[in-house]
């Protein structure tokens, strides 16, 4: 019985290699193409380059003249920044509510948001773009914040989930002791809710930083306010590939960096409360 375990088990280990090496191949084909002096072009006969030279990492913040990098990074780095703070502020709040009060609209107003959830945000990109045209605030980098944190509350469910899972006790004997609703929130549920609190840290930091679609509707030709990922996909055009196609894979490593390190300095947390947020969602 244990050598039929031990066989399953292998076999297992040997598809989780095999998928890995999947997985990796292409973030490894890219890093290496990043490094690649000639020739410029996406099409090379070699896996691995044959000169290497650092100059296309160099060029992103020396040479903007058509395609300022370190611009388009600020700019993802401020609404990434703003939106996850605005997010992460509504969905814990929602999320609580829902998990610990009790009123007459409570599962109505769950089940419309669940079902809003439910559909892709690009739907409403049109009316969207119409509405913030209308007010003036069409192109700008407030009006990406707006977008991305305007639909936070339909993510709700995942740290409601974690927030079910604390006991109820905690928050009826320091109710008992005299503290109000807001201070058994803010003192007693965050502290113990950290594993959601990154979760969603980090979810509503990701979205912005890696859309297109959102971005390509509302910015349209205001060059200076394109986000990275609008920005890398100009040196992929017709009439850029060719010369521009090694510094777009040394810009994409650049910008999986930041990322990369939140994952893993985070990593534990973050499973901690997607497994949480599951138990009771």
């Amino acid at each position: 019985m244990k050598k039929k375990e031990s066989i399953s088990n292998a076999g297992i280990y040997v598809i989780l290699c095999v998928m890995s090496l999947i997985w990796l191949f292409p973030i490894v084909w890219l890093i290496l193409q990043s490094f690649r002096e000639t020739p410029q072009g996406a099409f090379t006969k070699n896996f691995l380059p044959l000169t290497y030279t650092t100059q296309n990492y160099t060029k992103l913040f020396t040479d903007t003249t058509l395609f300022n990098y370190p611009r388009w990074f600020l700019n993802t780095l401020v609404v990434a920044v703003a939106s996850c703070i605005i997010t992460t502020v509504l969905v814990l709040l929602t999320a609580y509510a829902f998990s610990r009060l009790r009123f007459a609209a409570r599962r109505p107003m769950m089940n419309v948001i669940l079902i809003l959830g439910m559909f892709p945000g690009f739907m409403s990109m049109i009316a969207i773009y119409h509405i913030l045209k209308a007010i003036g605030l069409i192109q700008s980098l407030f009006s990406l914040v707006l977008i991305y944190s305007g639909g936070a509350i339909t993510k709700y469910y995942i740290a409601k989930g974690f927030f079910d899972t604390i006991p109820r006790s905690i928050d009826e004997a320091a109710l008992i002791d005299g503290a109000t609703k807001n201070e058994v929130f803010w003192k007693i549920s965050l502290p113990l809710s950290k594993p959601i609190i990154i979760y969603t840290i980090l979810e509503s930091f990701i979205a912005p930083w890696v859309d297109f679609i959102v971005v390509s509707v509302i910015m349209k030709d205001n060059y200076n306010n394109y986000t990275i990922a609008l920005g890398l996909y100009q040196m992929l055009t017709r009439e850029n590939i060719t010369k521009y196609f090694t510094q777009f894979c040394a810009g994409a490593v650049l910008i999986a960096i930041p990322i990369t390190v939140l994952f893993i300095v985070m990593q534990k947390y973050y499973v901690g409360g997607v497994t949480a947020g599951g138990a009771k969602g």
